[in-house]
This record gives C-alpha cells, sequence and structure tokens, in this order.
C-alpha cells in the first residue's frame, strides 16, 4: 500500500500554522509530512519561506506518531554539510526517531543568498555527493576531519544523536543523481512520476528502498476558484522543468518564466476541486511508477482545514486502496 504524506508548504504558510497543520495531518491520518528547506517563495504571491529546522522543531513537539522529513535540504552551500548533519541528529532526537534527513542539490533561488554564485550541474553533482559523505560520517557519532575537493571538516564530532542513524533520502531528476542516492541514500526522491529514474535507481543498487515523490492538488468544492487558484499560486511548477527551475536566482525570474502559463496548462498536472477518483488517478501514476511514498501538496492556506476535513472523509479512505 502507498503511503500518503502530507506537505507542509512553507513557502505559502506562516510559521506558526504550519505547525498547527503538522498536528492536524497527524490527527486527520496522514503516514508522514513532508517540508520544505527553502530562503524564499516560488514566485511572490505564495508569500512566505521561515525557517523550516525552527518549524520543525516546533513539529516534533506537537506530534507523537508522525514521521517528518525535509524535501528538500540542499547541503552544498547556504549550509555547510557539518552543520546539516548537526540539525538532523537533532531532529533525530527531537522526534525520537521519527526524522528522515531529504537531500538536494538545490537551487539558486535559494543558494544565492550567500553571494558566491552558482556553479554548473556537472561541479553541483559531485559537491552534493561529497557533502553526503561528509554527514553519513559525523552520524557515526566518531571525530571527523575531511579535506575534499570541494569541503574541509576540522575535528567535529555530533554529541546528539538519537538511537539509530537519521535515514537519508536523496533527490534525483536523471541517471547521475539516481547513482548518488543508490550509493549514498536509504530513500530516493523523485517529485513527478518519473520510472526511468526509478529504475536507474534499482539497477544502481537502489532496489527495494523507498521511493518517495510529492502530488500538488487544489481542493476546493468549486472546481474554476480551485483552478484559478492553482495558476495564481502554482504556475511557476509548468515554466520549463528542473533544469531551467534550478538555474531562475529569484520569484520575479520563476513569475517571468511562468507567464504564458495558462490555468488550464496547471490543471492538466494539478487536480482542482474535490474529485477524490482525480486524486486517486493521480496517485497510482506514482504506484505504477514503483513509488512506496506520495506526499499531497495543498495549493492555498485558506482552504487547508477544509482539505484536512475532506481527506479524513473521503480522500485517504480512497486512497488507502491502493
Amino acid at each position: 500500500m502507498v503511503q500518503i504524506g502530507y506537505t507542509l508548504m512553507s513557502e505559502q504558510t506562516p510559521a506558526r500554522e504550519l505547525v498547527d497543520y503538522a498536528a492536524a495531518a497527524e490527527r486527520t491520518g496522514f503516514d508522514y509530512a513532508v517540508i520544505s528547506d527553502h530562503y524564499f517563495p516560488w514566485i511572490e504571491e505564495m508569500g512566505h519561506s521561515p525557517y523550516c529546522w525552527s518549524v520543525l522543531g516546533a513539529a516534533a513537539q506537537v506530534t507523537e506518531q508522525l514521521p517528518l522529513m525535509t524535501y528538500v535540504t540542499c547541503p552544498i552551500m547556504r549550509y555547510h554539510p557539518a552543520v546539516v548533519a548537526q540539525k538532523a541528529a537533532t531532529m533525530g532526537v527531537l522526534s525520537q526517531g521519527r526524522f528522515t534527513l531529504g537531500l538536494g542539490a538545490g537551487e539558486n533561488l535559494n543558494e544565492h543568498v550567500i553571494g558566491e554564485g552558482w556553479p554548473p550541474v556537472d561541479t553541483r553533482h559531485p559537491m552534493f555527493a561529497e557533502a553526503i559523505q561528509i554527514i553519513k560520517e559525523l552520524f557515526s557519532g566518531d571525530y571527523v576531519t575531511h579535506h575534499g575537493e570541494f569541503y574541509d571538516v576540522d575535528s567535529a564530532k555530533l554529541y546528539d544523536l538519537p538511537d539509530e542513524p537519521v535515514p537519508i533520502g536523496v533527490a534525483a531528476s536523471g541517471g547521475r543523481s539516481a547513482e548518488i542516492a543508490a550509493d549514498l541514500g536509504d530513500v530516493l526522491v523523485v517529485n513527478e512520476p518519473m520510472p526511468d529514474v526509478v529504475q536507474q535507481f534499482n539497477t544502481a543498487g537502489g532496489q527495494g528502498r523507498p521511493v518517495y515523490g510529492q502530488l500538488p492538488i487544489a481542493y476546493d468544492t468549486d472546481p474554476e476558484a480551485a483552478k484559478q487558484r492553482a495558476h495564481k499560486l502554482w504556475r511557476w511548477a509548468a515554466a520549463g522543468g528542473w533544469k531551467v527551475m534550478a538555474e531562475l536566482p529569484g520569484p520575479v525570474n520563476f513569475a517571468a518564466a511562468a507567464g504564458t502559463v495558462r490555468p488550464e496548462d496547471v490543471a492538466q498536472s494539478v487536480p482542482c476541486g474535490n474529485d477524490v477518483d482525480a486524486v486517486v488517478e493521480g496517485v497510482r501514476k506514482f504506484a505504477d511508477s514503483g513509488y512506496t511514498h506520495v506526499a499531497l501538496v495543498q495549493i492555498g492556506h485558506d482552504q487547508q482545514q477544509p482539505f484536512f476535513d475532506w481527506a479524513e472523509k473521503e480522500l485517504l479512505p480512497a486512497l488507502r486502496s491502493l
């Protein structure tokens, strides 16, 4: 059975409400929750971007059983990998083993803020692999000294560690990143249904490990209102694919890239309204592609509570059949 998660969408939600939604997701019956780790929202209309690690610490205290996960943290620039390791280990302790560290190679949107430029993808991949290796070494609890191609670590040691090492999820979108995920990760993260990437991960040695995806939806009893809201807040996602989005430096650039995207274009990949079958079909595409976990993104902060009510009564019971 596919595990159904809830996305704490930090780019559209104030920090306090994100904590409330974590508790609501547990009460509603979601299997886990993920949170994005951004400095900026993708477009200005989204309006928020709190520090996800503070939210996670609070979420761990208002939930009892709900697994939590970053979706995803970039450990190559804005955060040094040694700092990511300490944050993740502390979350493992606070959550009593309910935390998974989802990692990705990042976006210019969030990483440019430290003023060191944005390296090309053929540099980011080896940076990413080296960063994960450092994090894994620190999770051992031993002293770590590292002088690599991209990072230095000087006699670092983590003193607060959970009983079991924090699992590491690795985001992938193609062959090289799928190989990194199979080599260094416990979990594969691929946003869209991409069976070829899952197959590359399995072929590289990842067979049998969890595979996480994410499905945006726009719940509303008025399908047209849902479609317009999805266009207003989610049109950036139809602006050219990951190879474009990873390079754009700011919300204004995402808005410009999505300038010709129409509401009907967004609705092709985002179920809009209250049609349970449409969401079930969206999740089925992931299941058929080999995914074990799918997190739902409810687009629109003002519809979160109605979404939780609908999910508890209608949507989650239908999705359990998968």
